[in-house]
Protein backbone atom coordinates (compact mmCIF):
# COMPACT_ATOMS: atom_id res chain seq x y z
CA UNK A 1 0.00 0.00 0.00
CA UNK A 2 1.45 3.61 -1.00
CA UNK A 3 1.88 6.01 2.01
CA UNK A 4 -0.49 8.45 2.07
CA UNK A 5 0.77 12.10 2.73
CA UNK A 6 -1.32 14.96 3.98
CA UNK A 7 1.13 17.19 1.77
CA UNK A 8 3.18 16.51 -1.35
CA UNK A 9 5.01 19.48 -2.77
CA UNK A 10 7.23 19.27 -6.18
CA UNK A 11 9.56 22.02 -6.97
CA UNK A 12 12.85 23.99 -6.01
CA UNK A 13 15.31 22.97 -3.25
CA UNK A 14 18.71 24.56 -2.15
CA UNK A 15 20.47 26.24 0.15
CA UNK A 16 20.09 29.81 1.51
CA UNK A 17 22.77 31.42 2.76
CA UNK A 18 21.48 34.43 4.59
CA UNK A 19 23.40 37.62 5.55
CA UNK A 20 23.98 37.62 9.51
CA UNK A 21 24.54 41.88 8.88
CA UNK A 22 21.05 43.99 8.48
CA UNK A 23 21.40 46.52 6.32
CA UNK A 24 24.92 45.85 4.58
CA UNK A 25 25.30 45.19 1.16
CA UNK A 26 26.50 41.85 0.14
CA UNK A 27 29.91 42.98 -1.16
CA UNK A 28 30.60 44.03 2.37
CA UNK A 29 28.98 40.90 4.19
CA UNK A 30 31.19 38.83 6.57
CA UNK A 31 29.07 36.16 7.86
CA UNK A 32 26.46 34.38 6.79
CA UNK A 33 23.72 31.16 8.05
CA UNK A 34 23.37 28.55 6.13
CA UNK A 35 19.67 27.13 5.92
CA UNK A 36 16.90 24.57 3.95
CA UNK A 37 15.80 26.79 0.80
CA UNK A 38 14.03 26.64 -2.10
CA UNK A 39 9.82 26.79 -2.69
CA UNK A 40 8.46 24.20 -2.43
CA UNK A 41 10.45 22.88 0.40
CA UNK A 42 9.99 25.50 2.46
CA UNK A 43 6.39 24.88 2.27
CA UNK A 44 6.04 21.15 3.44
CA UNK A 45 8.59 22.28 5.86
CA UNK A 46 5.84 24.90 7.33
CA UNK A 47 2.92 22.40 6.73
CA UNK A 48 5.21 19.65 8.94
CA UNK A 49 5.67 22.32 11.83
CA UNK A 50 2.18 22.46 11.61
CA UNK A 51 1.79 18.65 12.12
CA UNK A 52 1.10 17.37 8.88
CA UNK A 53 2.73 14.53 7.31
CA UNK A 54 4.74 16.39 4.17
CA UNK A 55 7.04 15.31 1.47
CA UNK A 56 9.45 16.37 -0.92
CA UNK A 57 9.90 15.79 -5.04
CA UNK A 58 13.01 17.34 -5.94
CA UNK A 59 16.76 16.95 -6.71
CA UNK A 60 19.87 17.70 -5.18
CA UNK A 61 23.51 17.75 -6.29
CA UNK A 62 25.80 14.57 -5.39
CA UNK A 63 27.69 17.33 -3.12
CA UNK A 64 28.29 18.06 0.50
CA UNK A 65 25.41 20.64 0.09
CA UNK A 66 22.95 17.97 -1.02
CA UNK A 67 23.43 15.72 1.86
CA UNK A 68 22.93 19.23 3.89
CA UNK A 69 19.81 18.83 2.44
CA UNK A 70 18.71 15.88 3.04
CA UNK A 71 19.85 16.10 6.73
CA UNK A 72 18.06 19.45 7.37
CA UNK A 73 14.27 17.81 5.74
CA UNK A 74 14.86 14.85 7.99
CA UNK A 75 15.48 17.11 10.74
CA UNK A 76 12.38 19.06 10.40
CA UNK A 77 10.38 15.82 9.54
CA UNK A 78 9.38 16.11 5.90
CA UNK A 79 9.91 12.56 3.85
CA UNK A 80 13.09 12.80 1.95
CA UNK A 81 12.49 9.72 -0.53
CA UNK A 82 11.67 11.72 -3.78
CA UNK A 83 14.87 13.74 -3.31
CA UNK A 84 17.56 12.44 -5.25
CA UNK A 85 20.81 13.24 -6.59
CA UNK A 86 22.06 14.40 -9.58
CA UNK A 87 25.76 13.95 -10.30
CA UNK A 88 26.11 16.43 -13.62
CA UNK A 89 24.53 20.03 -11.76
CA UNK A 90 26.07 21.11 -8.10
CA UNK A 91 23.33 21.94 -5.59
CA UNK A 92 22.08 25.38 -5.73
CA UNK A 93 23.04 28.31 -3.27
CA UNK A 94 20.95 31.19 -2.84
CA UNK A 95 22.30 34.71 -1.45
CA UNK A 96 20.15 37.18 -0.40
CA UNK A 97 20.09 41.21 0.53
CA UNK A 98 18.63 42.15 3.76
CA UNK A 99 17.45 45.63 4.04
CA UNK A 100 14.45 46.17 6.14
CA UNK A 101 11.27 46.81 5.86
CA UNK A 102 10.83 46.09 2.13
CA UNK A 103 14.20 45.43 0.13
CA UNK A 104 15.09 42.02 -0.38
CA UNK A 105 17.25 41.01 -3.26
CA UNK A 106 17.74 37.78 -4.37
CA UNK A 107 21.00 36.11 -5.69
CA UNK A 108 20.74 32.59 -7.06
CA UNK A 109 23.18 30.82 -8.34
CA UNK A 110 21.61 27.73 -10.63
CA UNK A 111 23.74 27.38 -13.18
CA UNK A 112 24.39 25.34 -15.54
CA UNK A 113 21.19 24.25 -14.25
CA UNK A 114 19.90 22.99 -11.20
CA UNK A 115 19.18 19.74 -10.01
CA UNK A 116 15.68 20.19 -9.29
CA UNK A 117 14.64 20.89 -12.75
CA UNK A 118 16.52 17.23 -13.41
CA UNK A 119 12.87 15.53 -12.44
CA UNK A 120 12.19 12.77 -15.37
CA UNK A 121 8.63 11.76 -15.54
CA UNK A 122 9.49 8.47 -16.08
CA UNK A 123 10.84 8.66 -11.85
CA UNK A 124 7.50 10.01 -10.62
CA UNK A 125 5.41 7.71 -8.11
CA UNK A 126 2.10 8.40 -9.39
CA UNK A 127 0.43 6.29 -6.90
CA UNK A 128 1.77 8.66 -4.18
CA UNK A 129 1.11 11.60 -5.81
CA UNK A 130 -2.16 10.92 -6.18
CA UNK A 131 -2.83 9.58 -3.05
CA UNK A 132 -1.82 12.77 -1.08
CA UNK A 133 -4.44 15.30 0.54
CA UNK A 134 -2.58 17.71 -1.23
CA UNK A 135 -0.33 18.19 -4.05
CA UNK A 136 1.75 21.42 -4.49
CA UNK A 137 3.81 22.36 -7.65
CA UNK A 138 5.25 25.75 -8.84
CA UNK A 139 5.72 27.55 -11.36
CA UNK A 140 9.47 27.27 -11.39
CA UNK A 141 9.33 23.60 -12.30
CA UNK A 142 7.45 24.48 -15.45
CA UNK A 143 10.77 26.58 -16.73
CA UNK A 144 12.93 24.31 -18.14
CA UNK A 145 12.59 20.65 -19.73
CA UNK A 146 12.61 17.67 -17.84
CA UNK A 147 10.88 19.23 -15.07
CA UNK A 148 8.03 20.78 -17.39
CA UNK A 149 7.22 17.65 -18.50
CA UNK A 150 7.17 15.59 -15.50
CA UNK A 151 5.08 18.24 -13.50
CA UNK A 152 2.37 18.78 -16.28
CA UNK A 153 2.70 14.76 -16.47
CA UNK A 154 1.99 14.45 -12.40
CA UNK A 155 -0.64 17.25 -12.76
CA UNK A 156 -2.48 15.19 -15.62
CA UNK A 157 -2.10 12.01 -13.78
CA UNK A 158 -3.51 13.06 -10.30
CA UNK A 159 -6.45 14.61 -12.30
CA UNK A 160 -7.93 16.68 -9.67
CA UNK A 161 -7.67 14.32 -6.98
CA UNK A 162 -7.81 16.24 -3.59
CA UNK A 163 -6.53 19.48 -3.72
CA UNK A 164 -4.09 20.28 -5.93
CA UNK A 165 -2.50 23.44 -5.20
CA UNK A 166 -0.70 25.57 -8.09
CA UNK A 167 2.08 28.39 -6.69
CA UNK A 168 2.23 30.54 -9.52
CA UNK A 169 5.82 31.32 -8.17
CA UNK A 170 7.21 33.63 -10.87
CA UNK A 171 10.83 34.23 -10.88
CA UNK A 172 11.96 35.77 -14.13
CA UNK A 173 15.31 34.98 -14.06
CA UNK A 174 14.52 31.62 -14.48
CA UNK A 175 12.35 32.29 -18.41
CA UNK A 176 13.82 34.19 -21.32
CA UNK A 177 10.45 35.84 -21.80
CA UNK A 178 7.10 36.12 -20.11
CA UNK A 179 5.38 35.06 -23.02
CA UNK A 180 6.66 31.35 -22.93
CA UNK A 181 5.57 30.96 -19.59
CA UNK A 182 1.77 31.82 -20.40
CA UNK A 183 0.97 28.79 -21.67
CA UNK A 184 2.53 26.17 -19.57
CA UNK A 185 0.84 28.78 -16.74
CA UNK A 186 -2.75 27.92 -18.22
CA UNK A 187 -1.97 24.26 -18.98
CA UNK A 188 -0.90 23.64 -14.95
CA UNK A 189 -3.62 25.48 -14.20
CA UNK A 190 -6.07 23.91 -16.53
CA UNK A 191 -5.82 20.98 -13.47
CA UNK A 192 -5.52 22.58 -10.66
CA UNK A 193 -7.63 23.39 -8.18
CA UNK A 194 -5.95 26.36 -6.03
CA UNK A 195 -3.75 28.39 -7.16
CA UNK A 196 -1.88 31.14 -5.05
CA UNK A 197 0.18 34.20 -6.21
CA UNK A 198 1.11 37.52 -5.47
CA UNK A 199 0.22 40.43 -8.48
CA UNK A 200 3.19 40.02 -10.33
CA UNK A 201 2.48 36.05 -10.32
CA UNK A 202 -0.88 36.51 -11.38
CA UNK A 203 -0.70 39.30 -14.36
CA UNK A 204 2.13 36.61 -15.66
CA UNK A 205 -0.76 33.78 -15.40
CA UNK A 206 -3.24 35.99 -16.73
CA UNK A 207 -3.03 39.15 -18.15
CA UNK A 208 -4.34 41.17 -15.63
CA UNK A 209 -3.65 42.93 -12.66
CA UNK A 210 -6.38 44.05 -10.53
CA UNK A 211 -7.00 42.28 -7.86
CA UNK A 212 -10.30 41.08 -8.28
CA UNK A 213 -9.63 40.66 -11.85
CA UNK A 214 -6.98 38.53 -10.95
CA UNK A 215 -8.89 36.30 -9.49
CA UNK A 216 -11.73 35.52 -11.45
CA UNK A 217 -9.42 35.06 -14.29
CA UNK A 218 -7.26 32.54 -12.38
CA UNK A 219 -11.39 31.06 -11.54
CA UNK A 220 -12.37 31.29 -15.50
CA UNK A 221 -9.06 29.32 -15.95
CA UNK A 222 -10.10 26.36 -14.49
CA UNK A 223 -9.26 26.55 -11.07
CA UNK A 224 -11.66 26.14 -8.06
CA UNK A 225 -10.23 28.54 -5.63
CA UNK A 226 -8.04 31.59 -6.41
CA UNK A 227 -5.60 33.19 -3.71
CA UNK A 228 -4.09 36.66 -4.35
CA UNK A 229 -1.23 38.04 -2.55
CA UNK A 230 -1.70 42.09 -2.15
CA UNK A 231 1.66 42.70 0.01
CA UNK A 232 0.68 45.88 2.11
CA UNK A 233 -3.28 45.05 1.39
CA UNK A 234 -3.45 41.98 2.47
CA UNK A 235 -5.10 39.04 0.62
CA UNK A 236 -8.00 38.70 -1.58
CA UNK A 237 -9.49 34.76 -1.65
CA UNK A 238 -12.42 33.92 -4.15
CA UNK A 239 -13.77 30.52 -4.59
CA UNK A 240 -16.02 29.43 -7.60
CA UNK A 241 -18.72 28.77 -5.05
CA UNK A 242 -18.68 32.62 -4.54
CA UNK A 243 -17.39 32.81 -0.87
CA UNK A 244 -14.94 35.69 -0.62
CA UNK A 245 -12.22 36.83 2.00
CA UNK A 246 -10.49 39.76 1.91
CA UNK A 247 -8.33 40.03 4.93
CA UNK A 248 -5.59 42.89 5.98
CA UNK A 249 -1.60 41.91 6.87
CA UNK A 250 -0.70 41.18 10.36
CA UNK A 251 1.15 43.89 11.54
CA UNK A 252 4.68 43.04 12.55
CA UNK A 253 8.42 44.72 12.87
CA UNK A 254 10.24 43.24 9.65
CA UNK A 255 13.52 41.76 9.77
CA UNK A 256 13.65 39.58 6.44
CA UNK A 257 10.29 39.14 4.40
CA UNK A 258 11.69 36.20 2.18
CA UNK A 259 9.66 33.03 2.92
CA UNK A 260 6.86 34.86 4.34
CA UNK A 261 4.99 33.63 1.39
CA UNK A 262 6.06 29.84 1.58
CA UNK A 263 4.84 30.03 5.20
CA UNK A 264 1.41 31.23 3.91
CA UNK A 265 1.31 28.61 1.73
CA UNK A 266 2.07 25.70 4.65
CA UNK A 267 -0.60 27.33 6.73
CA UNK A 268 -3.12 27.66 3.39
CA UNK A 269 -2.42 24.06 3.18
CA UNK A 270 -3.23 23.01 7.28
CA UNK A 271 -6.25 25.32 7.01
CA UNK A 272 -7.59 23.59 3.72
CA UNK A 273 -7.02 20.13 5.23
CA UNK A 274 -8.88 21.16 8.55
CA UNK A 275 -11.72 22.51 7.02
CA UNK A 276 -11.87 25.89 7.83
CA UNK A 277 -13.69 28.28 6.42
CA UNK A 278 -11.80 30.75 4.05
CA UNK A 279 -11.64 33.87 5.80
CA UNK A 280 -10.05 31.51 9.06
CA UNK A 281 -7.77 30.26 6.50
CA UNK A 282 -6.41 33.44 5.26
CA UNK A 283 -6.24 34.99 8.53
CA UNK A 284 -4.68 31.96 10.10
CA UNK A 285 -1.93 32.08 6.96
CA UNK A 286 -1.54 35.23 7.14
CA UNK A 287 -0.35 35.48 10.92
CA UNK A 288 2.06 32.65 9.92
CA UNK A 289 3.50 34.89 6.70
CA UNK A 290 3.61 37.52 9.38
CA UNK A 291 5.79 35.57 12.03
CA UNK A 292 8.56 34.83 9.11
CA UNK A 293 8.87 37.98 8.09
CA UNK A 294 9.69 38.96 11.99
CA UNK A 295 12.36 36.50 12.04
CA UNK A 296 15.93 35.97 9.88
CA UNK A 297 15.44 32.87 8.52
CA UNK A 298 12.63 31.13 6.40
CA UNK A 299 12.68 27.29 7.05
CA UNK A 300 13.98 27.31 10.07
CA UNK A 301 12.01 30.11 11.33
CA UNK A 302 8.66 28.53 10.55
CA UNK A 303 6.28 29.00 12.99
CA UNK A 304 4.21 25.92 15.05
CA UNK A 305 0.60 26.08 15.51
CA UNK A 306 0.81 27.49 18.95
CA UNK A 307 2.63 30.55 17.78
CA UNK A 308 0.34 30.82 15.32
CA UNK A 309 -2.67 30.83 17.46
CA UNK A 310 -1.33 33.24 19.59
CA UNK A 311 -0.84 36.03 17.00
CA UNK A 312 -4.60 35.65 15.72
CA UNK A 313 -6.20 35.03 18.84
CA UNK A 314 -8.54 38.07 19.66
CA UNK A 315 -7.00 40.79 21.85
CA UNK A 316 -8.55 42.40 24.94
Amino acid sequence: MTESFDLITMGRIGVDLYPLQTGVPLARVETFGKFLGGSAANVAVAAARLGRTTAIVSRTGDDPFGAYLHQSLKEFGVDDRWVTPVAAYPTPVTFCEIFPPDDFPLYFYRQPKAPDLEIHTDELDFFALRAARIFWITGTGLSEEPSRSATLAALKARDKAGTTVFDLDWRPMFWADPDEARPYYAEALRHATVAVGNLDECEIATGVREPRACAEALLEAGVELAVVKQGPKGVLAVHRDGTTAEVPPVPVEVVNGLGAGDAFGGSLCHGLLSGWDLEKIMRYANAAGALVASRLACSSAMPTAAEVEELVAPRG
